[in-house]
């Protein structure tokens, strides 16, 4: 891995991961603006699901970070390309999610008796998707243990779950811009702070 220098911080970690949640709080504030009535049950099983599937893609992201770049006695200029990609992979999400903010249609909200683990599941494999890109810019950037990272996912995947679903249930889809903003300005800032300190280090 990534040894002096390249070895992210607790703050880091806090803007990377709470800006790829906040792709999970939108997925779920759609489900949330259809329902009725928010089952418990329901709510628990998806916050399972989100919390599951998120740390697994975190992690799997990780792990194949390894693949793409020797892990110890790694040569200086493997450094900077490491965190170079991991800039890229962040940046680039950030931009992604800035895109989805902008409206492109009109959501039509209709109620339905419960969740839709389906639709839920749907939802996720997309947020999916970036948050292996951005296991995989952490892994480029972090000698830090994995484990911390992935319980600290599987907390706020719960929360973007539970909060979004109960933002959808009682306002509607009206947050998701700011959302997607909000998650784009975190991993912009994650990204310029590792590329500082790989021009000042």
């Amino acid at each position: 891995r990534l040894k002096e220098g390249g070895c992210m911080n607790w703050l880091e970690n806090l803007l990377i991961i709470g800006g790829i949640s906040f792709d999970v709080f939108t997925a779920m504030e759609s489900q949330g603006s259809l329902v009725a009535k928010i089952a418990k049950k329901e709510l628990i099983l998806s916050s399972l699901l989100a919390c599951a599937w998120q740390a697994a893609a975190f992690g799997i992201g990780y792990f194949l970070s390894g693949i793409l770049i020797q892990r110890d006695r790694i040569a200086e200029n493997e450094k900077m390309i490491g965190t170079g990609i991991a800039v890229i992979i962040f940046a680039g999400l950030g931009i992604h999610f800035i895109v989805k903010a902008i409206p492109r249609e009109l959501v039509y909200e209709h109620r339905e008796a419960c969740l839709n683990q389906k639709k839920i599941l749907q939802g996720l494999a997309g947020t999916g998707a970036y948050t292996l890109l951005a296991g995989i810019g952490f892994g480029f950037v972090s000698s830090a243990d994995i484990t911390a990272s992935i319980a600290m996912i599987a907390v706020f995947s719960i929360a973007a779950v539970v909060s979004g679903v109960y933002t959808g249930y009682r306002f509607g889809v009206g947050q998701r811009r700011m959302a997607y903003v909000l998650g784009a300005i975190l991993l912009w800032l994650a990204g310029a702070d590792l590329l500082l300190k790989m021009v000042f280090k």
